[in-house]
């Protein structure tokens, strides 16, 4: 663990356009801590450099990084690029830190692994901070995979495992929002982060000096089945999905998925005090329950609905679901 240090200002990689740094970046506003967005490309080490040397944070964030557009797929035609920004870039950030003594939060990925005979689907074994990554399946994955074992090296960084992450709202980001539209899901437990509940779980274990690797989702697993079964409770009782196999799943993508369940025991025990993580169906119901009231403020419930959730999953027809007769 490094050294406490209070959060006076904070300059965030990933905020003008990333969703988690975007996120922080108004979370650290609403606290009243000075927080910038960097205005400059993390793989250009020099203008990284002077930006640092300009504004001088106490702490860092980053979450900037390519994950594709619409989905991981993209990765696999642009390898390059995705090296530039996930390898390169992130070590950039972290040697550069690391070199000027400021403290350095990465927001990677737990979608280096999968369910094998040490961790069998459905044992409640999950993989600790200390195993190696054994999914490449995807080049998304395999820039992470490479990078774990690197940034573990610096002695100023926190890599927090993100997996699947949940907002409460439909965003398109979302894990939610993207198997609500999709025509059949598969039906596997896996970690999870909601991020209401983690973001402000990150700042304090900044504070706090927590460095290392953490698995960074709530306790526990839940399964697409069962999330979407709380969407149709909550946000659209007339939605209805329909599920096919892995092998199917496989003939339709260009890149293999993660599916694991990551231990949380390590997360838990080093938490500062007042943080509260609930275990992830806790956690996923009181999501939907916020999401249903942003939702009714906003005017998308109860009648505005976008078709695409309404229309992409109904049995894998592609027919609208008919609304309950009053």
């Amino acid at each position: 663990m490094g050294e406490a240090k209070p959060i006076t200002k904070v300059l965030i990689y990933g905020g003008k356009t990333g969703w988690i740094g975007g996120l922080m970046h108004d979370m650290c506003k609403e606290k009243g801590i000075e927080v910038y967005n960097s205005e400059v490309r993390i793989e250009n080490r020099g203008d990284l450099e002077a930006e640092l040397d300009k504004i001088q944070p106490s702490h860092v964030l980053m979450s900037a990084g390519i994950t594709g557009r619409p989905n991981i797929d993209w990765c696999e035609d642009h390898k390059p690029e995705t090296i530039r920004t996930n390898v390169i870039g992130t070590l950039n950030v972290a040697d550069l830190t690391y070199m000027k003594g400021i403290h350095c939060t990465v927001y990677a990925t737990g979608c280096i692994f999968k369910y094998d005979d040490a961790h069998p689907l459905g044992s409640g074994i999950g993989f600790t901070e200390e195993d190696t990554p054994n999914f490449d399946g995807s080049f998304y994955s395999k820039t992470k995979g490479y990078m774990e074992p690197m940034l573990k090296t610096f002695p100023n960084c926190m890599i927090l495992r993100v997996r699947m992450p949940i907002s409460d709202d439909l965003i398109h980001r979302s894990f939610v929002t993207k198997i609500a539209k999709y025509e059949k899901v598969v039906n596997i437990p896996n970690s999870m982060t909601i991020l209401h509940e983690m973001l402000p779980a990150s700042l304090a274990m900044a504070g706090k000096g927590l460095t290392g690797v953490y698995n960074f989702c709530n306790p526990g697993v839940i399964s697409h089945n069962e999330v979407l079964d709380l969407f149709k409770k909550y946000i659209d009782p007339t939605f209805e999905y329909s599920n096919f196999s892995l092998e199917e799943q496989a003939k339709i993508l260009k890149a293999d998925r993660s599916n694991n369940e990551l231990d949380a025991t390590k997360l838990l025990k080093d938490m500062p005090e007042g943080i509260v993580i609930n275990d992830i169906k806790t956690a996923f119901d009181l999501c939907f329950q916020r999401m249903k009231v942003n939702l009714e403020k906003s005017g998308v419930l109860p009648d505005n609905l976008p078709p695409e959730f309404k229309s992409k999953v109904n049995g894998g027809t592609g027919k609208p679901s008919a609304k309950p007769a009053p």
